[in-house]
Parts: C-alpha cells; sequence; structure tokens
C-alpha cells in the first residue's frame, strides 16, 4: 500500500437547517412561557420556560457537531471552547472597556435630551424575582448563546460569505430569535416592551451594530468562544447595572453604529475577505491501511 494520504471530503456546514432547528425547539418552550407565565399563580414559570429556551442554541449545535463525522469540526468545536491559546487577551479588554466608554458617551449624549447624569450610577436588576437570579440569567445567557451561536451558528453563515455579510444576517436573525420574549412576563424584554414599543424596537435596532462589534471579537480571538462568552457577558451585565434610561439606551444605538463603522473601517481585510469561505475547517486527512 502507498503512503499518500487521502483527503476526505471537507465537512459542509448546514445553517438553514440548524436556525430552523434552534428557531423551532426555542419558541417550543417561548411561546407556552407567554401564556403559563401570567397571573400571581405563576410564580416564575415564564422565567423558568424562557431558561429552558436558552440551552436550546448550544445543545443543537453540540448535536451538529457530534452527529458531522467530521473529525475536523470536533476538534475545532472544541479548540474554540477551551483553547485558551486562540483568546488575546488585550484584544478583549479593549473590547469591554471600549463598550464602557460606548456607554459614557450614550449617557453624555442623553443630556441633550434631557436626561440626568444621574445614569452614572449603579442600579438594581430590571428583571428577576431577586438579583441573584438576574445574575445567574446574565452568566447562563452569555454563555449558553455563546456555545450556540459561535459553537456553529456564526461560522455556518460565514462558511459561505464574508464576515462582513455574515455579521449582517446573523445580526438580523439573533434579533428576530429574540421575540418571544418581549411576551414572557419578568423578563427584561417584557419590560421594556411595557414602556413603550419604540423602545422595544430599539433594541432590534441595537443588536445589528453589536453583531459587528461581537464578530470582530471572536474573529480577532482566533474564533475562541470564550473570548465571546466574556464580552457578552459585560455587555449584558453593564447594560443592567449602569442606571441608563431607555431613553438613553436609543442614543447608545447611534454610537453603536459608529461604533461598529470604526471597527469595521479598521478592520477592512477581517471583515471583507473571503480566504476563509469553504476553509473554516483544515481539510481531513485519514492514512489509509497499510
Amino acid at each position: 500500500m502507498t503512503d499518500t494520504n487521502t483527503h476526505e471530503q471537507a465537512y459542509k456546514y448546514r445553517p438553514v437547517r440548524f436556525y430552523l432547528t434552534v428557531f423551532a425547539l426555542t419558541w417550543l418552550f417561548w411561546v407556552p412561557g407567554i401564556f403559563l407565565g401570567r397571573g400571581e399563580a405563576a410564580n416564575g414559570i415564564g422565567m423558568l420556560f424562557m431558561l429552558l429556551g436558552l440551552f436550546v442554541p448550544p445543545v443543537t449545535a453540540l448535536i451538529f457537531v457530534l452527529t458531522s463525522k467530521s473529525a475536523a469540526l470536533k476538534k475545532d468545536y472544541r479548540q474554540k471552547l477551551v483553547g485558551m491559546f486562540r483568546v488575546k487577551p488585550l484584544v478583549v479588554l479593549a473590547a469591554v472597556i471600549s463598550f464602557f466608554l460606548i456607554i459614557c458617551a450614550s449617557i453624555l449624549l442623553s443630556t441633550f435630551f434631557g436626561e440626568s447624569l444621574g445614569q452614572f450610577s449603579l442600579t438594581d436588576f430590571s428583571f428577576g424575582s431577586n438579583g441573584a437570579t438576574a445574575l445567574l440569567t446574565i452568566i447562563l445567557a452569555s454563555c449558553l448563546e455563546e456555545f450556540g451561536w459561535r459553537g456553529y451558528g456564526e461560522d455556518s453563515i460565514a462558511s459561505y460569505c464574508s464576515w462582513w455579510k455574515e455579521s449582517i444576517v446573523f445580526g438580523l436573525v439573533w434579533a428576530l430569535w429574540h421575540l418571544p420574549l418581549f411576551f414572557i412576563p419578568d423578563t427584561y424584554h417584557y419590560n421594556i416592551l411595557q414602556q413603550s414599543p419604540w423602545f422595544a424596537l430599539n433594541f432590534f435596532v441595537s443588536i445589528m451594530p453589536l453583531g459587528f462589534i461581537v464578530t470582530w471579537v471572536y474573529v480577532k480571538n482566533n474564533r475562541s468562544i470564550f473570548a465571546t462568552v466574556i464580552f457578552h457577558f459585560f455587555v449584558n451585565f453593564l447594560q443592567e447595572k449602569i442606571a441608563m434610561t431607555q431613553t438613553t439606551k436609543c442614543v447608545e444605538t447611534l454610537v453603536l453604529f459608529a461604533a461598529a463603522a470604526i471597527v469595521v473601517a479598521a478592520n477592512k481585510d477581517l471583515f471583507f475577505e473571503k480566504r476563509h469561505i469553504g476553509r473554516l475547517l483544515p481539510i481531513e486527512v485519514r492514512q489509509p491501511a497499510q
């Protein structure tokens, strides 16, 4: 027998199947939560269904990886999850500091619309029965979403297009995925919808520029899930603990668009190159029997 390596066909990502599965199963929990979570007797049932739905993206991603029959995909997932060598601490730190500065700039600009500088203070969480429950929810949401989106979802889109186009497509999908949460009592999304439908719309719009920034963190850290978990957590935590009004968060959306534009302009090759298309994973090599 010859020693020549045999190259197997590279793994083909299946984004449509993945996202249809995630939406169907997540909403299978969240839609009943809309009705079961109402009334005094509900006692947090809506929040329970919300948390159950959060497990769908990571579990779906894991199933897609494990059933792929691709050793390269499985290895890549493992390294993205625990491969600390991929993480660039200074990039993660810069991203967290930048987001904090975005919040500061938004508060300062909001004073032109009558908002107070008193927003530069800490406040209680806006959802959940107590602070510990809300903090646990934020931690879980950060971890579970990233295990799903970065574990399989984002790569499944980027394997067919530039990171620029991927950020747009994923931003739209990510925003739409949250839709049922606006009707589940006690969730953050429900509370802002009760204040104004415009604030709810602002949430959807804000996800678009944020998606570009998360993509930058992800790719710049060699596609590390751990890096995006850290960034996602700080985004959610700062959004909750700093006493910004919803009006200020509308201003923040404009600042986020400006920040995303700067990130894209400063990383044109990252967002517009197409060298990675079909090459996110190495071609698997199998040694034939001797």
